[in-house]
């Protein structure tokens, strides 16, 4: 799960494995699996970034070095 925040300025956590795609139009449009498109405060860049921590996070192997 990520934390990402709606134009309004609301806080909201999301499945980042349930992410499609994100665009910048200019603002950043996140579209998940279902079709939702949430538009969000965070740049692609930072949504990319939190997704990527999300993933690693969840396939870490406690006691293996990275």
């Amino acid at each position: 799960m990520i934390k990402l925040t709606r134009i309004n300025g609301e806080e909201f956590v999301v499945n980042a494995d349930l992410i499609r795609f994100v665009e910048s139009r200019p603002d950043t449009y996140v579209t998940l699996t279902t079709d939702e498109r949430l538009i969000v405060l965070e740049p692609v860049d930072e949504v990319i970034r939190r997704s990527i921590e999300y993933a690693r996070a969840i396939r870490l192997v406690p006691g293996l070095a990275r």
